[in-house]
């Protein structure tokens, strides 16, 4: 049977709790050194075909791994760059509202580039073989290495005395990437571009400021950067791009709507998804929508949160797609959870059943709005 090609009016983010047999096999391999990395991976591939498993079964049409082999949404991908690594520090971590992460700190050691054997593309092929719709993978976008490392982090003189050459090692780093997931068979890939929303906070920006750099200016390179990273995709690969403001253990790190970066996201990045963390007052109003050019991208508000256990009504859901229309075309919208259930392997404050029903009210919501997934 044909599988439906995204973009889809009901989708995920991409990464789901870690089972038990996940948590227990990445500490005795990690901490306690006492099994090898062929039986982590044995145990890794049974959970996610599992959690493919339960994707499917919930209704979705693009599937991930749920991210089970990483520790963390971004820095995994990151540290299997050529020329970054992903080091402990005393004091270093993100600091979230009420609670710390590990200390793992990004650094750049020599020159960036994309490995033609980066293991995510094997993640992906993993999925590939084992669904029955649409797999996809998520990475992080382009501006996590630019904003998530300091700049007396950057080994490399020509990186930290010449912004535009930085700039253009990720960019064809990331080049690269999208041109390797798409040998590898990828057509749907996801980016989480997360700083996008983080620049619109006002805190941030007044960091931002204080370190020598315009946010408005930022948010517009950032646009440059996945731009240019994706515009020679061929025309069969779509890239959906993720936006959040932090998820760790049910916690997040900025607020602030997206007006100062909604131009940029829509019209200057060459996105064809974008998946649009809105399920609190942190996120501001709906208005920026109106910026989402007429055509077949698509936005996927995340009226759904995956940061409590509480069941979002249908009715309401139905109530914030009519206001939502009234900026965006309704045919061009459809409805992912706000973010992953687990942006790090120590996910949030769900329960695996509540992470479940989360999912089948994102597929009934869609049902019922537009008819199909």
């Amino acid at each position: 049977m044909a599988v439906a090609k995204p973009p889809y009016h009901a989708d995920v983010v991409g990464s789901f709790l870690r089972p038990d047999s996940i948590k227990q096999a990445r500490k005795a391999r990690f901490e306690d050194k006492s099994i090898s990395a062929e039986e982590l991976k044995a145990i890794e591939d049974e959970a996610i075909i599992e959690v493919i498993r339960m994707q499917e079964d919930a209704g979705l049409k693009a599937v991930t791994d749920g991210e089970f082999r990483r520790a963390w949404w971004h820095f995994d991908f990151m540290g299997m760059l050529n020329g970054l690594d992903i080091i402990q520090r005393e004091g270093g971590g993100i600091q979230f509202h009420g609670v710390h992460t590990k200390q793992d700190v990004p650094v750049i050691s020599d020159k960036l580039s994309f490995p033609a054997d980066h293991p995510m593309l094997e993640h992906y092929k993993f999925v590939a073989a084992n669904s029955k719709v649409t797999p996809k993978i998520s990475i992080p976008g382009p501006s996590a290495i630019h904003f998530r490392i300091a700049d007396d982090d950057i080994a490399v003189s020509e990186y930290k005395h010449d912004a535009e050459a930085y700039f253009e090692a990720i960019t064809a780093t990331y080049k690269d990437a999208v041109n390797a997931f798409y040998a590898a068979g990828c057509r749907y890939l996801q980016m989480d571009d997360i700083f996008f929303a983080y620049l619109c906070d006002a805190k941030i920006r007044a960091e931002r400021k204080a370190r020598g750099e315009d946010p408005d200016w930022l948010i517009g390179r950032y646009a440059k950067m996945m731009h240019d990273a994706i515009v020679d995709r061929p025309d069969d690969m779509l890239i959906g791009m993720h936006m959040c403001r932090g998820n760790f253990k049910s916690t997040w790190v900025a607020d602030g709507a997206y007006d100062p970066a909604a131009d940029a996201i829509f019209n200057q990045t060459d996105v064809d998804i974008y998946f649009m963390e809105y399920d609190d007052e942190r996120s501001g109003g709906l208005e920026p929508l109106r910026l989402l050019p007429k055509g077949t991208k698509r936005v996927l508000p995340g009226f759904i949160t995956t940061k409590t256990p509480e069941l979002e009504d249908l009715d309401d859901l139905k109530r914030k797609f009519e206001a939502a229309s009234k900026y965006a075309d309704l045919d061009q919208l459809g409805i992912a959870p706000q973010c992953g259930f687990a942006s790090t392997e120590e996910g949030n404050d769900l329960t695996m059943d509540e992470q479940r029903r989360k999912l089948d009210l994102l597929v009934k919501t869609a049902e019922a709005i537009w008819g199909e997934v």
